[in-house]
């Protein structure tokens, strides 16, 4: 806190507590010219009279010992700004503290689970029990409570990763985070081919699913000339994409963004920016370990066991 909001707060302080001290001591005394208690002239059903006398002594007295208890406070926490107080105390070290002795009750749950593979802890339900928890504490808020995702947040249940599906590729997505970018082309294929370029191209992406359609559309089989200057750099010849990029499979049926034209048209023209937070720090390797294990059996179900014959 800077000096000049120090002095403030020091002043504002002083100015309550000797305006608390004042307002006690002038109203705890009668002063020259006030009625007596009993000429209020306040009285009920004959002899029920309202008197106007001070508080007792004893009570007046409390609230002086209220006031120096709040001047030992101050002196002893802190309260005036910048100024710290004779016992060190702030509510940053408390929470450092709490914190510290939060996280070693935590370090105990999870150690039995420390360094473990991610696919043989999605085979421990107490581990997934664990992971299941985590993810709804941290990821269901983009994901959703059935890790189902949304318009802009991946589908974790089924078998499309981005960046790879492998254990190793989805611990190093929780730990490190992922950085997905699509760059803007609206203009450079307007520069390639006419003001039309980007329906050229969201018409070709269209037919990469079923190659056969591309010889009944005149708009697609521009596109593909386009297509193959610009997109296969990233999603390849065959617009299978590339984990290593984070570059999306344009053959299948799914679609982040959505699969209508105005997404489509958005996607190409405007780019798109998608974060996944790293969450090393946040959750540290043992527990994102059972996040990802959590994620890794969404589409990795164990094989149900079959009936044993006598």
């Amino acid at each position: 806190m800077s000096t000049g909001w120090t002095w403030f707060v020091i002043v504002l302080v002083v100015i309550n507590l000797a305006g608390c001290g004042a307002l006690l001591w002038w109203t705890s005394r009668r002063h020259p010219g006030d009625p007596a208690p009993e000429d209020t002239s306040h009285v009920w059903d004959g002899d029920l009279t309202e008197y106007n006398k001070p508080l007792p002594r004893w009570w007046i007295n409390l609230f002086y010992l209220t006031l120096a208890f709040a001047v030992g406070y101050i002196f002893w926490f802190g309260g005036l700004g910048g100024i710290a107080g004779y016992g060190k105390w702030s509510s940053k070290a408390e929470h450092a503290a709490d914190k510290a002795l939060a996280t070693q009750k935590l370090e105990a749950t999870f150690r039995p689970y420390a360094g473990q593979p991610i696919d043989r802890l999605a085979q421990n339900p107490k581990a997934l029990a664990l992971g299941r928890q985590i993810f709804a504490n941290t990821c269901a808020t983009c994901h959703g409570s059935t890790a189902q995702g949304a318009i802009g947040y991946p589908n974790l249940t089924d078998d499309i990763w981005h960046w790879g599906g492998d254990p190793d590729a989805i611990l190093t997505t929780v730990l490190d985070g992922r950085q997905g970018v699509m760059p803007e082309w609206g203009t450079a294929l307007a520069g390639m081919g006419g003001p039309d370029a980007v329906d050229y191209v969201v018409a070709y992406v269209r037919t990469l699913r079923d190659p056969s359609l591309l010889y009944n559309d005149y708009l697609a089989a521009r596109g593909k000339k386009l297509y193959d200057g610009i997109c296969v750099a990233c999603h390849g010849v065959d617009g299978k994409g590339n984990q290593a990029l984070g570059a999306p499979d344009l053959t299948d049926d799914y679609w982040l963004y959505g699969n209508s034209k105005e997404s489509l048209v958005q996607t190409v023209s405007k780019g798109r920016q998608g974060t996944m937070p790293a969450h090393r720090e946040l959750l540290g390797e043992t527990r994102s370990r059972l996040a990802a294990a959590y994620v890794w059996s969404l589409s990795h179900p164990p094989a149900p066991e079959t009936a044993q014959g006598p």
